[in-house]
């Protein structure tokens, strides 16, 4: 091996070695209260790391509270994938946006977090001074019917728990009641004494106007107690004494919908809604019969997915459409749930030109701003061209035969006097085969209208829409009109054809059933499709005629 090779080597193994490693900090949440502790994660995945991160940077304006270190190795596909975390649980000195700084292990440096460190005054009750209490609070006295309101539940302990410990379910009439994720633990200071804190979060959402009361909450858990090991009982009961604690009940004010609503469109009260389209392809060069996908996506800050209305679809003139199951999705953040409704459809341009889509609107109200808002998609223009391998054979159009010149006169006569006399030929030779006991029927030079018939019938019936579509295409070449003007005169089939598009052009791939298809193909009436197969139209008259 050359000494460049070995060198081009290195190089190559040294920057996948940079590609692979990496180190990235992320924190439980965001957004705390004075007083309260939150967990830094940092985790590399560089094997040849050694030692923890250097924690001087966080001294100026964090308490390292503690560190844990989680050494994790994964098998995928054969390969072995090695991570180290470091869980660092920190108490911000000061208040306002509070940024962690980049940590470095050996040549690897995190990414800056900004947290919000909002100031909480403190209380010395009689409650808060208990070894164990809980709050409930509201983010907002008053909100609008049908529209979120987030509830925080915390319970505070300043001594050890069993993990015996459990919340009264919240339920409250004539509302909507959903928990935003896990309940979550931190440490939060009060009167310079550590507490441990359960925290669970509540996107409430009721259904109608006036005053709401919020129940009250009430935890139970039992107390860790030192206890001497023959005074347990055989039964291995925990020492300690079972506590409840409670909550006060909280009230809610629920505001009608505003008169400025619109009281033909849906109600949606939400913090911020997005609107979006998406296409696959992209409508840039489109065909007739091409498939193309369309989705529009909603996604509304403050409202479940449950909530948000159907999209209105695309009824264009020449533009047929193909439906697909709604995706619904939900998450959380730190002001509650974001819903999002994406409503797919297949489109298949049915002629040439331009098609004129019209523009998407949602009409909704800003909870944030207190007003009426109206967001939309631009309407848009698709061009559809001539597919080649879509175009049918039309009938030659009729030669027009102008009268020939006087020095020509005389060809066009022979050739009138050999026309005669090849008709009067093929008459004779007509007639001379009528008197003939027996005819042997000349061979088809191409399948026969019940052979093309046979192969729909066995398509429809294996439910199988890719071999039907073909033997329809194969079958409708036969008949005297298109399969459009079939379609057109006959309801049932025109039906059935939808179903059948339907299932070629979704994208959730529709189980077909070729029955309906195969009903419409044969009830179609007599003047409008070939003749009967059954029917020999080829076969000389009988010998001895009744």
């Amino acid at each position: 091996m050359s000494r460049r090779t070995t060198l081009l080597l290195l190089l190559a193994l040294s920057a996948g070695h940079a590609q692979a490693a990496d180190l990235v900090a992320s924190v439980d949440r965001s957004r705390l209260n004075s007083g309260e502790t939150v967990e830094l994660t940092v985790q590399s995945s560089d094997v040849t790391q050694f030692g923890k991160p250097d924690l001087s940077p966080l001294d100026a304006q964090f308490e390292v509270s503690g560190t844990r270190q989680i050494n994790q190795l994964t098998t995928l596909d054969g390969d072995n994938h090695a991570t180290t975390r470091w869980i660092i649980t920190l108490l911000p000195k000061v208040n306002g946006n509070v940024v962690i700084p980049p940590l470095q292990v050996g040549a690897l440096k995190t990414q800056p977090i900004t947290l919000q460190v909002v100031e909480s005054a403190s209380q010395n009750t009689s409650a808060e001074l208990a070894p164990v209490f809980i709050e409930a609070s509201l983010d907002q006295t008053s909100v609008y019917v049908q529209a979120q309101a987030l509830l925080t539940v915390r319970v505070y302990h300043s001594v050890s728990l069993y993990d015996d410990s459990s919340l009264t379910p919240l339920q409250i009439p004539d509302a909507r009641v959903e928990q935003l994720g896990e309940s979550r633990t931190y440490e939060k200071v009060i009167n310079s004494i550590r507490h441990g804190v359960i925290e669970t979060r509540y996107a409430l959402y009721p259904q109608h106007s006036g005053a709401v009361v919020i129940p009250a909450q009430t935890f139970s858990a039992t107390l860790v107690e030192s206890r001497p090991p023959q005074e347990n009982t055989l039964q291995g009961t925990k020492p300690g004494k079972m506590i409840h604690v409670s909550s006060a009940p909280l009230p809610l004010t629920v505001k009608p919908k505003p008169d400025a609503y619109p009281a033909d469109t849906p109600w949606l009260p939400a913090r911020s809604l997005t609107l979006s389209e998406g296409w696959n392809p992209t409508p840039d060069h489109v065909q007739v019969g091409d498939s193309l996908t369309r989705s529009l996506t909603v996604e509304a800050e403050g409202l479940s997915s449950a909530q948000l209305p159907a999209l209105p679809g695309t009824e264009v003139n020449g533009l047929r459409r193909y439906p697909d199951q709604p995706v619904m999705a939900n998450r959380t953040s730190d002001r509650g749930l974001t819903g999002s409704r994406e409503d797919r459809e297949a489109l298949v341009p049915t002629r040439a030109g331009e098609l004129e889509l019209p523009a998407v609107e949602v009409v909704w109200w800003n909870t944030h701003e207190d007003h009426l808002e109206r967001t939309s998609l631009p309407a848009r223009t698709v061009h559809v061209a001539v597919n080649p391998s879509l175009v049918v054979d039309t009938p030659a159009t009729p030669t027009i035969i102008t009268a020939p010149d006087d020095d020509r006169l005389w060809l066009w006569q022979l050739s009138t006097l050999i026309l005669a006399c090849t008709t009067l030929l093929g008459f004779g030779l007509w007639w001379r085969a009528r008197r003939q006991p027996a005819v042997q029927r000349a061979a088809q030079t191409g399948p026969s209208p019940r052979t093309l018939l046979d192969d729909l019938k066995r398509a429809t019936q294996a439910n199988d829409p890719h071999a039907t579509r073909q033997a329809l295409d194969a079958w409708a070449r036969q008949q005297p009109e298109t399969l459009a003007d079939m379609a057109a005169r006959f309801v049932p089939l025109s039906d059935a054809l939808d179903g059948l598009n339907g299932a070629l052009y979704s994208e959730s791939g529709q189980y077909w059933l070729g029955d309906d298809l195969w009903r419409a193909i044969k009830a179609i009436p007599v003047a409008e499709r070939e003749q009967d197969p059954a029917t020999d139209t080829t076969s000389l008259p009988p010998l001895y005629p009744k």
